[in-house]
C-alpha cells in the first residue's frame, strides 16, 4: 500500500473529515482534498455541507438509522396495537394475526412502547427445608467439564468429563467423582459406590432426588433403586432449586 493512499478504516474518521474540509477551507481542489483520505466527490461535498450547518461538530459520527421510517406505524395505529396487546394478553404473532398486521411491525411497534415482553407472573414462594436424620435425603446431580491439555481453555478434541455428586439433605456430607461421561452406566455405578461409601460412615440412605434427566428415567437407574431399597424422588419441571442442594455444591466446587 503506497503512502497516498490510507487504510481503510481511517477513511471516514472525525480527523479524516476534518483534514478533508479544512483543506477545502483553505482553498485546495476538491480532488487534491479528497485524495487525502480516499473519500469519493459526493462525500467530500456532503462533508462540507455538514460543516456550513453545524462546524466542525457537525463532522462527528452520526447514527446509521434513517432519519424518517416510513413503514413505522402511525400513532393511532401503535395505540390500537398496544390496546390488543394488553387486552389478549398475547404474543406479536397473535396480536399481528388478529389485527391483521406483519408479526415483524406489531413486535418493533410493542418494542418501541416497552410491551414487547409480556409480563411474568409471581414466582412460586421458596419453600426451605431439611430432612430431620442423616441418609433420609440425598440429593445427586451432575455437571460437565471441559477438559484441557494446557492452562487457557479447553483444548480442541480433549472431549469432556462430568462430576457426579451427592450431598446428604441433612448433614451436607458430600461425595462426589469424576467420570468420562453423564449416562446410565457411569450414573448406576456413581449411585453405588455413594451408597457403599455413606453406608461405611455411618449413613444408611433412604430417598434419592434427581433431575428428570433421561439417565434418572432409564430403567437401570430403576433397578439399582430397588436393589438398595430407595425411593426415587424427582424434581418439579423446569424447577432446578428443588434439587439446590447439589446445584449449590457444584457451583462450590467449580469455585474453588
Amino acid at each position: 500500500m503506497s503512502d497516498a493512499t490510507p487504510p481503510r478504516r481511517m477513511r471516514y474518521s472525525y480527523e479524516a473529515r476534518c483534514r478533508t474540509v479544512e483543506a477545502m477551507l483553505t482553498g485546495a481542489s476538491t480532488a487534491a482534498s479528497r485524495g487525502q483520505v480516499g473519500a469519493s466527490r459526493a462525500t467530500t461535498y456532503r462533508w462540507r455541507a455538514r460543516h456550513r450547518e453545524a462546524g466542525w461538530a457537525g463532522l462527528h459520527d452520526r447514527p446509521s438509522t434513517p432519519h424518517v421510517h416510513h413503514r413505522q406505524l402511525s400513532p393511532q395505529a401503535e395505540a390500537q396495537t398496544l390496546a390488543v396487546c394488553e387486552r389478549t394478553g398475547d404474543e406479536p404473532q397473535v396480536v399481528g394475526a388478529i389485527i391483521r398486521r406483519v408479526t415483524s411491525t406489531v413486535g418493533k411497534a410493542l418494542r418501541r412502547l416497552g410491551r414487547s415482553r409480556l409480563p411474568r407472573g409471581p414466582r412460586p414462594p421458596v419453600v426451605r427445608y431439611e430432612r430431620e436424620r442423616p441418609g433420609e435425603l440425598l440429593h445427586i446431580d451432575t455437571n460437565k467439564l471441559g477438559r484441557f491439555w494446557h492452562v487457557g481453555k479447553r483444548s480442541p478434541r480433549a472431549s469432556w468429563q462430568h462430576v457426579h455428586v451427592a450431598v446428604d439433605d441433612h448433614s451436607r456430607l458430600a461425595y462426589a467423582n469424576v467420570l468420562r461421561t453423564d449416562r446410565a452406566v457411569d450414573a448406576v455405578a456413581f449411585l453405588e459406590r455413594a451408597c457403599v461409601w455413606y453406608g461405611e460412615q455411618g449413613v444408611e440412605v433412604e430417598a434419592v432426588m434427581t433431575d428428570n434427566g433421561p439417565v434418572y428415567l432409564s430403567g437401570a437407574w430403576r433397578a439399582s433403586c430397588a436393589a438398595f431399597g430407595l425411593r426415587h424422588l424427582r424434581t418439579r419441571p423446569y424447577t432446578p432449586r428443588t434439587n439446590g442442594k447439589a446445584e449449590r455444591f457444584i457451583q462450590v466446587l467449580l469455585r474453588t
